[in-house]
């Protein structure tokens, strides 16, 4: 199930601060900033900004 866009429009990177964007088929929130790209975990429709459960990009 995808997230609102008003939800979208107001998170950020805990990391970094930088706009996140939705990648739905992995299930998870992806950083948009070069310098930091974590993947967030999305689990029931609840996004989980955590940096300790945040994807480190390949």
């Amino acid at each position: 199930m995808p997230l609102e866009a008003s939800l979208l429009e107001i998170l950020a990177c805990p990391a970094c601060h930088a706009p996140l964007r939705e990648d739905s088929a992995a299930g998870e929130l992806t950083c948009t900033a070069e310098s930091c790209g974590l993947a967030y975990p999305v689990r029931d429709g609840i996004p989980v900004l955590l940096i300790d459960e945040a994807r480190r990009p390949a």
